[in-house]
């Protein structure tokens, strides 16, 4: 059986603290498409980490897209920020969103016996 005080720590919700987004661009667009775009994008990405919007942004080995790690509530608020981005308007990237927080196992550190 569990010990309740392990079995709270488990019940309690994660905390979301920022969303990670996985930014792949759509089969068929081409590279000429996106470079199209890429001035704008950047200029606009560059504008929300300088207000602290994004936390971490790195390039996908793949050459395929971009992962971000935004300073977001939730996924909802992340959808916004990345929707109003120029290469999602144009819909030339899909996206993939994952809320992130805490470790969760840590918690259980905090327990008390």
């Amino acid at each position: 059986m569990t010990h309740p005080s392990v079995a709270q720590a488990q019940a309690i919700s994660p905390t979301t603290t920022g969303v990670m987004i996985i930014l792949t661009v759509k089969e068929g667009v081409t590279r000429d498409q996106v470079m199209a775009v890429m001035p704008a994008e950047i200029k606009q990405t560059v504008q929300l980490y300088l207000n602290g919007k994004v936390r971490e942004w790195y390039s996908r080995a793949d050459g395929r897209g971009a992962v971000f790690l935004l300073d977001a509530r939730d996924v909802a608020e992340a959808h916004a920020v990345m929707d109003g981005l120029p290469l999602a308007k144009q819909n030339l990237v899909d996206h993939e969103y994952i809320a992130v927080g805490p470790l969760m196992p840590l918690r259980l550190l905090m327990a008390n016996p």
